[in-house]
């Protein structure tokens, strides 16, 4: 089991800056996969990025590569999410969530950022407003 915390959320204007942050805490194995989520009216729930501590890898969804930034720390079990250059659209619900088992291509073995679906421990979520 493995417990998360976000902070940082807020209001912002467009065109600013914030920086998410998560901790997490677990009784025995810390989680080897981090990631950000948000949820987005209408559009669900979409990822946005993720980090894989043991493969010492990043991934982004397109929809913010080159404005967000993730960074981690396997021996804290945190993650941050840094937002630039923020966006109306950019207004949601951000969750950050957690597993041990990070997904691969089947056949590949190639990882690749996961899908709500494949990540089992979630946040309670923090606000994003921008205006």
């Amino acid at each position: 089991e493995v417990q998360l915390v976000e902070s940082g959320g807020g209001s912002v204007q467009a065109g600013g800056s914030l920086t998410l942050s998560c901790a997490a805490s677990f009784a025995t194995d810390r989680p080897n996969c981090m990631a950000w989520f948000r949820d987005v009216p209408g559009k669900g729930r979409e990822g946005l990025a993720a980090a894989y501590f043991r493969r010492n890898m990043t991934y982004y969804f397109d929809t913010v590569k080159g404005r967000f930034t993730v960074s981690g720390d396997n021996s804290k079990s945190t993650l941050s999410l840094e937002m630039n250059t923020l966006k109306l659209d950019d207004t949601a619900i951000y969750y950050c969530a957690a597993d041990h088992i990070c997904p691969q291509h089947s056949r590949s073995g190639v990882y690749y950022a996961p899908e709500a679906h494949e990540v089992r421990y979630w946040g309670q979520g923090t606000q994003v407003t921008v205006s």
